[in-house]
């Protein structure tokens, strides 16, 4: 009766030696091939010891295959007898059917006028009247010295001619009747004509057992894993990837199972990666197309506005007018440029030029840039380089990009009267750079977005303050593409504080280096 096969999982060899993915070794004795051979060994050591039991068992119940002809007959005589004295009716031919039909012999008895048979065989008529002869001569059974009755040499060494035996049956002292044995054809083997067809039976009866015993302990397990497998490989044909077989049985189909779930599991893993690329396409397709239609919409409401000579009466409101759609062309400008330059830094064009960079050259930039603004706002702009991290390796204009988005930033998000920080530090072979403000800070909630392209912490505040929400996404892809890292968090300053780790100007450009990238966005 067939079973159902075991549940195929949903998730995301050839030799006993051959290593599976998990880098194990298949256990010899755990082997497919190993048990095929073991059973099969076992399954014909048990045939054989059965048929021997067997044949013992038949041996033991029937003793006349080894026995000679007259001491068949002499048995026979004496058995009958004691049969005759206890029941004088006895049916003689039922009783040599049961005594002496499954052996090789024919044993015959001559009573009267009539013979009795062991087996439907044809007793030679010369024999009945010998036996009938004898039986009526008592003194001729006893028989005078001559041949032997089982065609053994006599006396003189000469072998004569075989000749059946006879023994009278005795009744209360007189003989009733004589018991005589025909020898078994000649060429026919006794032991194999009386337990050949049993022990054939019983071998084939065995071998069919021993074969289902191994299909049931064996095979069946194997097949059931192997359904399953199949089961399991038809899913990831028809596009399921989240797809697992059964692991257990530690032998080459469990290998198999291993090495066909690994790749499953890669194939499973590109597939969402294509996802999340496809959703990130559309997600920026759409942030890209809002970010856009802000601006547009902006110059073209002024603009149609602007083209009605009725709607504009003074020269002031039009100048007004004017210069909201000169800020609004230069906001599409600088988000394009934006969108241009992140492009091509994801995609890896362009070129890096990899020197030292002084830090405080950066530094110095930086604070020109805004000096106006922090001047304006009472913005402290705190600068500190340790010894030891006056330089860093890379691109100084990629790099001053990158501070003056941070400090841009920081400066936007400050209070009047606030502070800023640019402290750089050495650790090891890296600079650590930090930025940091004393502004309002960076949400929890918001913490793990901060470098998400387009995203905001407040949107209406950044909007007005002609953000693209690019910026820290540009930071994050030059960072990493000068093998650092970028991350961000609060800063004991109450604001928020910017960790770049860079490589130091002194520790080699072809060193590898390992990104990891964590952000935020003030």
């Amino acid at each position: 009766m067939s079973e159902p096969l075991p549940a195929v999982s949903r998730s995301a060899t050839g030799s006993p030696a051959r290593r599976p993915p998990d880098g194990g070794r298949v256990v010899w004795y755990r082997s497919f091939y190993w048990r095929i051979a073991i059973g099969f060994v076992a399954t014909v050591a048990v045939v054989l010891a059965l048929q021997a039991a067997l044949f013992l068992w038949l041996a033991s119940t029937n003793d006349t295959i080894t026995m000679r002809p007259s001491h068949i007959a002499a048995v026979a005589a004496a058995e009958l007898s004691s049969a005759l004295e206890a029941d004088a009716g006895l049916d003689i031919d039922a009783w040599l059917a049961r005594e002496y039909g499954r052996g090789p012999h024919g044993v015959f008895v001559v009573r009267g006028d009539r013979v009795f048979r062991s087996g439907p065989f044809q007793v030679p008529p010369f024999l009945a009247r010998m036996a009938w002869f004898r039986l009526r001569n008592p003194e001729a059974i006893g028989g005078s010295p001559g041949p032997p009755p089982d065609g053994r040499p006599s006396g003189d060494g000469r072998v004569r001619p075989r000749r059946p035996p006879f023994q009278p049956v005795v009744v209360r002292g007189q003989p009733v009747a004589v018991v005589g044995v025909l020898p078994a054809p000649p060429g026919r083997d006794p032991v194999l004509a009386e337990f050949g067809p049993t022990l054939t039976a019983a071998g084939l009866a065995l071998l069919i057992a021993g074969t289902a015993a191994m299909a049931i302990v064996v095979f069946r397990p194997v097949h059931r894993r192997l359904r399953a497998l199949e089961q399991a490989a038809t899913a990831l044909g028809a596009g399921e990837t989240a797809v697992q077989a059964p692991e257990d049985g530690g032998d080459e189909v469990a290998s198999l199972a291993r090495r066909f779930n690994r790749m499953a599991a890669d194939l499973d893993a590109r597939v969402q990666e294509l996802r999340d690329a496809d959703r990130s396409r559309r997600q920026l397709l759409a942030d890209v197309s809002h970010e856009l239609m802000t601006p547009l919409t902006a110059m073209r409401g002024y603009l149609e506005t602007l083209a009605l000579p009725a709607a504009v009466k003074d020269d002031a409101t039009r100048a007004r007018y004017l210069g909201i759609v000169t800020e609004e062309t230069l906001r599409l400008e600088a988000i394009i440029g934006d969108l241009l330059d992140l492009a091509r830094l994801d995609g890896g064009a362009g070129s890096f030029e990899r020197e030292a960079v002084p830090l405080a050259r950066l530094f110095e930039r930086a604070f020109a840039r805004h000096q106006g603004t922090l001047d304006e706002r009472g913005v402290i702009l705190e600068r500190g380089i340790a010894p030891g991290a006056e330089a860093v390796l890379g691109d100084e204009r990629r790099l001053e990009q990158v501070l003056q988005n941070l400090v841009a930033n920081a400066v936007r998000h400050t209070p009047r009267g606030g502070r800023i920080a640019l402290r750089a530090a050495p650790d090891g072979d890296d600079v650590v750079l930090v930025v940091e403000d004393s502004g309002p800070g960076i949400p929890p909630e918001h913490l793990p977005h901060v470098f998400d392209r387009f995203y905001r912490v407040d949107s209406a505040r950044d909007a007005r303050s002609g953000g693209s929400g690019l910026g820290l996404s540009i930071v994050r892809a030059v960072v990493e593409q000068h093998g650092g890292r970028v991350s961000a968090a609060n800063g004991a300053m109450g604001g928020a504080r910017f960790e770049l780790r860079l490589p130091a100007a002194h520790a080699g450009e072809s060193r590898p280096r390992e990104v990891s990238v964590s952000g935020t966005l003030a």
